[in-house]
């Protein structure tokens, strides 16, 4: 996804994300990983899931109470990582994070994500942005 997309249109892809949702469920199953993550500066307040087979990220989703940034980076976050090895997911997450402290990134791992590019700019945002990302990256390294 190339990140010369309009505002205009990250706009469209935060706000189609927070407000449809497809990973926003609780777990179907036994054998998922939870970590929970809050923000003392905003509304969220989640509980991130993934459910890992051989290595692979089968399934993500999450459930909670989140602002508009929270909800869709954390549904674009499982749709990107769902079928990923852990080693492909921590990648990408660690390209999110480099483009969040405005630092060179691999924009092709990201795919929809780049619609957060511009939030490094409004600080506040940054935690938000980040939260569910930063709760899979620490499921994903056994740090729970």
């Amino acid at each position: 996804m190339p990140i010369s997309m309009t505002n205009e249109m990250m706009r469209s892809i935060i706000m189609d994300h927070a407000s449809h949702p497809e990973n926003k469920h609780t777990p179907s199953k036994e054998g998922y990983e939870m970590i929970h993550m809050h923000s003392d500066n905003c509304i969220d307040d989640l509980n991130i899931y993934l459910y890992i087979n051989n290595d692979v990220v089968e399934d993500a989703c999450f459930e909670g109470v989140a602002c508009t940034i929270s909800l869709s980076s954390t549904d674009i976050l499982c749709d990107l990582i769902k079928g990923k090895t852990k080693k492909e997911a921590l990648y990408m997450i660690e390209q999110y994070n480099h483009m969040m402290h405005e630092e060179p990134f691999d924009d092709e791992v990201l795919d929809e994500a780049v619609v957060f590019i511009n939030t490094s700019k409004q600080a506040a945002r940054i935690r938000c942005a980040t939260i569910g990302w930063t709760a899979a990256d620490k499921i994903l390294k056994g740090e729970k």
